[in-house]
């Protein structure tokens, strides 16, 4: 990706894999070595492409040398449960009361403010194939529409297509840097890196992990919920949210201020860092006040993510 990019070959390239946290952990992993020294600038985020994944095979014992397609590699071992995305996401809103009515308003509230919002990150957007637009995004996204759509995982539950996200094939990328080569370079405004934590949990509960690592980043840094600002938490299904929310002592409402996954779809490796992304897009609208922000989400076999930033401005 580095050499494609155009970057000199002297510049080294480095992969990391959390699954759907692999591009916030990609952010917060360069944000700890501007700390501790290891590095002035860096180029961190993530990418996604599902449309093109390659295929996936094991090796049969029985016959030597033919392949045994899987789908999804494991993530967890048999003793824990290691159920797929979906079954995951009805364990969520079953055993945290999660009814179908309000994961259907939360989709809706994604895609009218991704639709309201649609145009303000323009200028950050590289055009790929000629195409600058969300495909998954709903413009015309309604209650009777969402009603429609039946369970997608069990016959009796409440996670559907419409309360769920689509996958997304997209690429983020950040600069981190310090806040003195910042000002040196002539950057204006950035969203300073102040902590994170990262966690694990329950692998058949795996959507709320994001939660339990936002109240250890919270509790760390010495903050209560109601003093973060701005938002993002990936919305893989609509019923981790709105479970993690509960956990964490936030308003859905207060979420997501531009919609998210369930609007404009989640490309895992590429999400976590689209979080970063859309809060500094926030900050920018919002005059950089100095508040606190929160990126969180969670990922498969049950870990958890979040980081903590405050806006700043440079010059």
């Amino acid at each position: 990706a580095a050499l494609t990019a155009g970057l000199p070959m002297s510049v080294p390239g480095l992969t990391i894999d959390r699954q759907c946290a692999s591009g916030l952990d990609a952010v917060v992993l360069a944000c700890r070595l501007v700390q501790s020294g290891a590095g002035s600038w860096f180029l961190a985020g993530g990418v996604e492409s599902c449309s093109t994944a390659p295929l996936r095979a094991h090796r049969l014992t029985s016959t030597p040398g033919a392949p045994d397609f899987y789908s999804r590699a494991r993530f967890a071992p048999d003793s824990s449960g290691d159920p797929d995305a979906g079954t995951a996401a009805e364990n969520v809103a079953d055993y945290y009361g999660i009814e179908r009515s309000r994961q259907d308003g939360y989709a809706l509230q994604s895609h009218r403010r991704a639709a309201r919002a649609a145009g303000l990150m323009a200028s950050d957007i590289v055009s790929v194939g000629g195409r600058m637009a969300d495909e998954t995004l709903r413009q015309r996204m309604s209650p009777a529409l969402l009603a429609r759509f039946a369970p997608a995982f069990h016959p009796d539950g409440t996670v559907t297509a419409g309360n769920s996200c689509a996958d997304a094939d997209a690429a983020v990328v950040a600069v981190v840097t310090s806040l003195a080569e910042a000002r040196a370079a002539g950057f204006r405004q950035a969203l300073e890196f102040h902590g994170s934590a990262v966690t694990g949990g329950e692998p058949a509960l795996l959507g709320v992990a994001g939660a339990h690592a936002v109240n250890m980043l919270l509790d760390s840094l010495h903050l209560t919920a109601d003093r973060i600002s701005r938002w993002e938490y990936n919305e893989a299904f609509a019923a981790q949210v709105l479970a993690s929310a509960d956990l964490i002592g936030v308003a859905q409402e207060k979420i997501n201020l531009h919609g998210g996954a369930l609007a404009y779809g989640h490309p895992y490796g590429a999400s976590g860092a689209m979080l970063v992304a859309n809060l500094l897009r926030q900050e920018e609208l919002n005059g950089h006040d100095g508040g606190w922000s929160v990126a969180a989400l969670s990922a498969a076999g049950g870990l958890g993510t979040a980081a903590a930033f405050r806006s700043v401005e440079l010059g």
